[in-house]
């Protein structure tokens, strides 16, 4: 997720990127240069769980999930750093490709990528992010909204572009096709909801 942009020069590439040692974290998309914002105590009780249910899913498999911080360069045919205007981080990802698993981090793009949303990234996330995602050709792109408490999938259709979105709420249990026998329990993502109390009403008036 990621915030306002800060910086100031007109387009930026992975080799700026690698330059700045400010303790700070940023993504970079089409060249233009954003904060990420400090995720809050339920973005990462969802991310944590989600990546429990997957990690325990693909161990002992090619396939491999990834948490954030980690980066993603998404470049087509670009051998060098300055070559590269696309460096984000998703909070949850999978690779299945090794050659595509750097020290550095991920470049290509993964097989399936999870962002949690937050109110100041929602527009970022939904249009801009869900953009570069599918010219990528992620194969399943899933935005998490904690507030809704929904799981809204985007799944890569043959003609290169995302099908009509699923929707899904914190009772569902998401199977992904592309990953035999993965099916995620939303029930578990979410905390609690607390409990209504229920007030009684006072007894009817009695007359006479």
């Amino acid at each position: 997720m990621a915030g306002s942009t800060s910086k100031k020069k007109q387009k930026y590439s992975y080799a700026d990127y690698l330059t700045w040692d400010d303790d700070n974290r940023y993504e970079i998309i089409d060249g233009e240069v954003f904060d990420m914002t400090s995720p809050g105590v339920l973005h990462q009780s969802i991310s944590g769980e989600l990546f429990r249910q997957m990690a325990n899913y693909f161990e002992d498999k090619p396939c491999k999930v990834f948490a954030a911080p980690l980066d993603v360069l998404l470049a087509k045919n670009a051998s060098r750093s300055d070559e590269v205007f696309t460096v984000v981080q998703p909070d949850i990802m999978v690779v299945c490709d090794p050659k595509k698993i750097e020290e550095r981090g991920i470049v290509g793009a993964p097989d399936l990528v999870v962002e949690i949303i937050s109110p100041s990234t929602s527009s970022k996330d939904n249009i801009i992010k869900r953009r570069v995602y599918e010219q990528a050709g992620v194969k399943e792109f899933w935005l998490i909204s904690p507030l809704e408490r929904l799981i809204r999938v985007n799944k890569l259709g043959k003609d290169g572009r995302f099908e009509r979105e699923e929707i899904y709420d914190d009772t569902a249990q998401i199977a992904i096709a592309q990953f035999a026998g993965l099916s995620v329990d939303c029930r578990r993502l979410f905390p609690p909801l607390p409990k209504v109390k229920r007030v009684k009403s006072p007894p009817p008036p009695k007359y006479g």
